[in-house]
């Protein structure tokens, strides 16, 4: 299965199998900057830094190149904390006997909650401004967010995608 950053992906089938998914995500943090993009970048603030502290440095103020130096080890230090958090990911598979969802933190511990389709809701908090705020499934009195560090528009598709999918779970196996 292929993954989409910040995006939901799902497959749906009817086969036979009751253990067949309905309804299969793994939802990643989106990154707009990749480790290409990130190497140009440090790149250009090392040039940058290089070539407004050498001034400095010929007129004798070498602390201040000190303080250049610091300013990228900060920025690289930054990015590299971003990419670590980057590897957190949410899975979220349904099918007629059991919705499974996985919250794997960037560290890699994995934490599950197993629901029951028919006894599971899957709720939606809308803003008439900024659209879909929250999605969580809720099941006897306890609540899990879904996809938290996904956009409105992201968590919208996923909404309307998993909501089918429900749907159908509820419905029961097709063994025809």
């Amino acid at each position: 299965m292929s993954e989409l950053r910040g995006q939901s992906e799902h497959a749906a089938s009817d086969g036979p199998s009751p253990d067949a998914p309905l309804f299969d995500a793994r939802l990643v943090p989106h990154r707009s900057l990749g480790q290409r993009g990130f190497r140009f970048l440090m790149l250009g603030c090392c040039c940058v830094s290089t070539l407004y502290s050498v001034p400095f440095y010929l007129m004798g103020a070498w602390p201040v190149v000190g303080f250049f130096g610091l300013d990228v080890l900060l920025l690289y230090l930054a990015f590299r904390a971003n990419f670590r958090a980057a590897r957190a990911y949410e899975l979220l598979r349904l099918t007629s006997l059991e919705l499974l969802f996985a919250r794997v933190s960037s560290r890699g511990e994995r934490k599950e909650w197993r629901f029951n389709p028919v006894w599971v809701r899957f709720e939606r908090v809308e803003h008439e401004e900024f659209g879909t705020q929250r999605l969580a499934l809720v099941s006897q009195g306890k609540s899990v967010e879904v996809g938290s560090f996904l956009g409105p528009d992201q968590k919208a598709a996923l909404a309307r995608s998993f909501s089918v999918a429900l749907a159908k779970a509820r419905r029961g196996p097709r063994f025809s």
